[in-house]
C-alpha cells in the first residue's frame, strides 16, 4: 500500500493506493466517520459491474449508503444530471450531516464533485476512482464541474474530496480505449515535469499496457506524487498548477468540435502532440524533443493527429472559450524541453492555424 497526502492545511486528505483496496474502503470510512450515510455516485456502467460489490462491502462495515446512477457518458456531464441527483438526494432526506462517494471514472468524479460541493451548500465526498484516467488525474486536486453547450468544465467549483481510494486492480476491466486515454495523462507527468518518469514510459510500454501490477502501482503512485506536490503549492490554478493543462486546451476543443465521440484522454493526446509541435514551430521547443514526445504517444497506440472532419471554426470557438482564455487571449501550456513547460499566451494565429491544419 502506498499513501501520498494533499497538504492543504484543514483541507488536507489522503491518497491511498492498493491493488484490491476496494474491500477495505467501508471499514476507513466507518473509522473516519465523515457522514452519517452516503450517497454512492456511479455511472450505469460502473454500477452494473460493481454495484452489488460496492454496496454489499458498504453494508458489511456498519454504513448506510443509496446507490444514485446516471447514463453512462459524457454527455451526461451536465447541469441537467446535477440537479436529477440533487433532487434525488433530497427526496431520499440527505442533509448536511451526510456524505457522497465519487464511484467511477472522470465524469463521475467531476459530477459527484460538484454535486457535493453544491447540494445544502457542501456537504463532504470521496473519491473512488475506477479508471486510470480518474486514478492518476481527475480525482486529485478538487477540480470539479460539468459542460455547457459553449465549452467543457465551464461550470463548476474547487472542492476537495476527504480522501481517494485508488484500487488499481479495477483497471483489469477496463475496455482498451479507456486505458489508453488514462495514459495519455500518464504521459502528460513525464512531458511537465519528470524526465526521469518519461524515460520509464519509455522502458516499460509492455509491461504498462499488459497491467503488470508492480509497474501499474509505480506508475499510479507517480502520477498522483506529482499532482500532490502540484495541487499543494497552487490550489486554484493561480500559477504552477496550470502546467497540469498540458494538451487540454486543444485537446478540449477537439472533445467539442467530435460532439465527444473522442473520449477525453485520447483527445489530450491530440492535443499534447499539437501542443508540441506549437512548441517546436515558435521555437520553444527543439525538433528532436517533440519528436520524442509524439513518438512515445504513437508507441502507446494513441491519436496524434486531429481528424480532417472535424470543423475547424468550430474548434478555434472552443479555443477561445476555454477556461484558460484570459482577455481574449488563448494560454497554451508549451513544452520546452522534457520535463519543463511554459505557458505562452501571444503566439502567432499563424501557427496555430497551420497545426490545427
Amino acid at each position: 500500500m502506498s499513501v501520498l497526502q494533499i497538504d492543504l492545511g484543514d483541507r488536507s486528505y489522503l491518497i491511498v493506493i492498493k491493488s484490491g483496496y476496494l474491500q477495505e474502503i467501508g471499514k476507513d470510512l466507518q473509522e473516519k466517520k465523515i457522514g452519517n450515510r452516503y450517497g454512492v455516485v456511479a455511472d450505469d456502467h460502473v454500477a452494473a459491474i460493481y454495484g452489488n460489490e460496492f454496496m454489499a462491502m458498504l453494508r458489511s462495515a456498519g454504513i448506510a449508503a443509496e446507490l444514485l446512477t446516471f447514463p453512462r457518458g459524457e454527455a451526461s456531464k451536465s447541469l441537467q444530471t446535477i440537479g436529477e441527483l440533487a433532487g434525488r438526494l433530497a427526496r431520499l432526506g440527505f442533509d448536511r450531516k451526510d456524505a457522497l462517494i465519487g464511484f467511477g471514472g472522470g465524469v463521475t468524479g467531476d459530477l459527484t464533485g460538484f454535486l457535493a460541493s453544491a447540494y445544502m451548500r457542501g456537504i463532504p465526498f470521496v473519491q473512488v476512482p475506477t479508471t486510470l484516467l480518474a486514478q492518476v488525474d481527475s480525482s486529485v486536486g478538487g477540480k470539479t464541474g460539468v459542460d455547457i453547450p459553449e465549452g467543457k468544465n465551464l461550470v463548476g467549483a474547487f472542492y476537495q474530496p476527504q480522501g481517494v481510494y485508488i484500487d488499481i486492480a479495477l483497471l483489469k476491466t477496463l475496455p482498451q480505449e479507456e486505458l489508453l486515454g488514462g495514459l495519455a495523462e500518464v504521459i502528460k507527468y513525464g512531458v511537465i515535469q519528470d524526465p526521469d518518469f518519461f524515460k520509464f514510459l519509455c522502458d516499460n510500454r509492455r509491461r504498462i499496457l499488459q497491467l503488470d501490477e508492480e509497474v501499474i502501482a509505480k506508475t499510479v503512485y507517480t502520477c498522483c506524487r506529482i499532482k500532490a506536490d502540484v495541487v499543494s503549492r497552487d490550489e486554484r490554478e493561480g500559477g504552477i498548477r496550470r502546467i497540469l493543462n498540458y494538451g487540454h486546451t486543444v485537446g478540449h476543443a477537439v472533445e467539442g468540435a467530435s460532439d465527444y465521440t473522442i473520449i477525453h484522454g485520447l483527445a489530450v493526446a491530440i492535443g499534447m502532440a499539437a501542443a508540441a509541435k506549437l512548441a517546436m514551430l515558435a521555437g520553444y521547443l527543439k525538433p528532436e524533443a517533440a519528436k520524442k514526445i509524439i513518438d512515445l504517444l504513437v508507441a502507446y497506440g494513441m491519436p496524434v493527429d486531429i481528424p480532417k472532419n472535424l470543423d475547424r471554426d468550430r474548434m478555434k470557438k472552443y479555443l477561445l472559450t476555454d477556461k484558460k482564455t484570459v482577455g481574449g487571449k488563448v494560454h497554451y501550456v508549451l513544452p520546452t524541453e522534457i520535463g519543463k513547460t511554459c505557458i505562452v499566451a501571444d503566439l502567432d494565429e499563424k501557427l496555430v492555424e497551420q497545426v490545427l491544419g
